[in-house]
């Protein structure tokens, strides 16, 4: 299936790339993305292909289903392209750091995975080991047991299906309380509210909540996969990172900048959470790390 999209407010597909998923490229056209998923509903898998046309608009193509619109919204969600970004610049005009990381970073909104099913996966294989060693597994996973589609003579592999991850016995790498919590989010998926759809739907409170009934899923992951997997616009992470970075980014003191902290974040509404993707990328590249100050952050 083929089709074509307009971004709503300012968007740069390879930009956004090279800072996130790393999705590859294809040999002969390296302007042109693939991603491939387990499509949620978890029937099928599919690859889709990502071009950005000069005059702004994507061109893409669905592979492995007769019907691929389901697969192109879930394609278009992992680069928060299904929300609005018209009103993102004006953010930056409110605030003015968060206008100069516009620049710095193009725009930039957040990248998603796939689903809040492969982010789950994700935090589950990656706990107390890198995301360097994260990706291996990933991919590896992906080789052994997710569907593969040949693109323009090369191979790419999708994260398996809930199914498919289920039947995972062991794997290299994986120890066995790891393979265990792996199984509970394919659970969760199959039962069918492990998606994006189903945790916009309900109360964020509630959405976190229900992602820690997931073993290993405690409060930390499970605001990542809210902000990383499903994507909430206005969302907004309680974290140590993301306070820190506001109190240095803003010049504000000790605990009594917190007061401070959250007039700063009122100003990023409605895009409270692609604000703080932004401050966490500056904060990483400039090695802005905290001190566990703000642990005690509550909702």
């Amino acid at each position: 299936m083929d089709f074509s999209f307009q971004p709503i407010g300012p968007f740069e597909l390879l930009f956004q790339n090279q800072y996130f998923n790393g999705w590859p490229a294809l040999d002969n056209d390296p302007e042109t993305i693939v991603m491939t998923f387990p499509v949620e509903g978890w029937q099928s898998s599919a690859a889709v292909t990502l071009t950005q046309l000069l005059d702004g608009s994507l061109r893409g193509k669905v592979y492995g289903l007769k019907d691929g619109e389901q697969a192109m919204h879930q394609a278009l969600a992992a680069m928060s392209l299904d929300e609005d970004g018209d009103g993102w610049p004006e953010v930056g005009k409110r605030d003015a750091f968060i206008g100069q990381l516009q620049k710095t970073y193009h725009a930039m909104r957040p990248t998603l995975f796939h689903s809040p099913y492969e982010a789950a996966a994700a935090f589950v294989i990656g706990h107390r080991i890198s995301i360097a060693q994260t990706r291996n597994i990933r991919a590896h996973i992906a080789q052994e047991l997710g569907k593969s589609f040949e693109i323009e003579g090369q191979t790419f592999h999708a994260f398996p299906a809930p199914q498919a991850l289920l039947k995972l016995q062991s794997f290299q790498s994986l120890n066995e309380t790891k393979v265990e919590r792996l199984h509970a989010v394919a659970q969760a998926a199959l039962d069918g509210w492990l998606t994006r759809e189903h945790l916009r739907s309900i109360d964020e409170q509630d959405a976190l909540d229900k992602l820690q009934t997931i073993p290993g899923i405690g409060a930390f992951f499970s605001q990542g996969i809210l902000q990383r997997g499903v994507g909430v616009k206005d969302g907004f992470s309680h974290d140590d990172l993301t306070y820190y970075a506001i109190q240095q980014s803003h010049h504000l003191g000790g605990e009594s900048g917190k007061a401070d902290i959250e007039k700063i974040i009122e100003k990023w509404r409605p895009y409270r959470m692609w604000a703080t993707v932004l401050t966490h990328v500056w904060a990483r590249e400039n090695h802005i790390m905290p001190a566990p100050i703000w642990r005690s952050a509550k909702r």
